[in-house]
């Protein structure tokens, strides 16, 4: 068998912390995906971020406020209906990392 076959595996750790080998392809490249993923997520947050920009100072400018709770309990609820529990502290850095960016 050659070394590029995707079946290959890692060697397993040796000690007291044991893991079982990884399928090297596999694992190789679902990292790389998740990598990716990561590197649109950020980039989806900072959009996110400069559309919540422009909310903010459009709201100020007519007399409103920088920030809409009733808008944000929306927000909160939509996370975590999608996500469950986790999705509310998701949401709640989403909108922290939002917030007084003007």
């Amino acid at each position: 068998m050659s070394s590029e076959t995707t079946n290959a595996t890692a060697p397993a750790a040796t000690g007291t912390g044991a893991h079982t080998p990884e399928p090297v392809g596999v694992i190789t490249d679902a990292r790389r995906r998740i990598d990716d993923l990561d590197g649109r997520i950020i980039g989806l947050v900072q959009e996110r971020m400069a559309v919540s920009a422009l909310v903010q100072r459009e709201r100020l400018a007519s007399g409103g406020r920088r920030v809409s709770l009733s808008r944000e309990m929306e927000i909160l609820a939509h996370y975590r209906d999608q996500l469950g529990k986790p999705g509310t502290a998701l949401a709640m850095t989403l909108l922290e990392l939002s917030r007084g960016r003007i």
